[in-house]
Formats: structure tokens, sequence, C-alpha cells
């Protein structure tokens, strides 16, 4: 079953990017990237996780009009794979990116105070 899942959040992942790059038309929706899926083992559901850049204002719009977009999403997965069932989609910001970034910029702070 876990090789199962991983196929299909590896799928779900790859038309979800293909649908957010050339067909969702929605201006809310910025910098989005979608980082993981994670499908629950009965199929009903599939937790997406965005990473987004911008603004705090823009990231709240993007994942509002992403959340609005879940069921046309979850219509466009159903003609795109092959599958009985398409999970409901639920969006969650993923903020590891920016985390990371934090890191990142910390490190280079005390590297840069470091005596040489």
């Amino acid at each position: 079953m876990s090789q199962r899942t991983d196929r299909l959040d590896s799928q779900i992942r790859q038309e979800l990017m293909e649908l957010l790059q050339r067909e969702m038309k929605d201006p809310r929706v910025g910098f989005a990237t979608i980082t993981r899926v994670e499908t629950a083992r009965d199929l009903g559901s599939a937790k997406v996780w965005v990473s987004i850049l911008g603004t705090d204002e823009e990231r709240e719009q993007t994942l509002k009009a992403l959340t609005d977009a879940a069921p046309w999403l979850r219509r466009q997965l159903g003609a795109r794979l092959t599958i009985r069932h398409i999970p409901q989609l639920v969006i969650r910001h993923d903020d590891s990116i920016e985390a990371g970034d934090r890191v990142l910029r910390l490190l280079r702070e005390i590297d840069e105070e470091r005596p040489e």
C-alpha cells in the first residue's frame, strides 16, 4: 500500500504543478510551488503542501485562492488520473523553504561576524 500511495502522491504533485503553471487563471495565485502531497491510506483525502513566495498578504491570498480552487483542481485530476476515486484535496502552507532560508541567513551573519 505504501508504494502505491507514494506513486499516487508523486503523480498528484506533478499534475497539480502542471495545472498551477499552465491552466489556473486566478490572479490571486502568486508564485506557488507544490512541495509534497500526502495521500491518506484509504485514498479519501490528500494533503497538498504548498510553498508560497511573497509578502504575508500575498501568501494569504494565494492560499485562499488555492483552497477555493480545490474542487476545480480535483475535477481536473479526475480527468488526468486513471484511478477510480480522486481524493479530497486539503491545501496546507509549507514554510520549510522559508525556515531553511532563515537558517542560511543566520549562518551567513554568524560567519560574517566571526573574526578571521
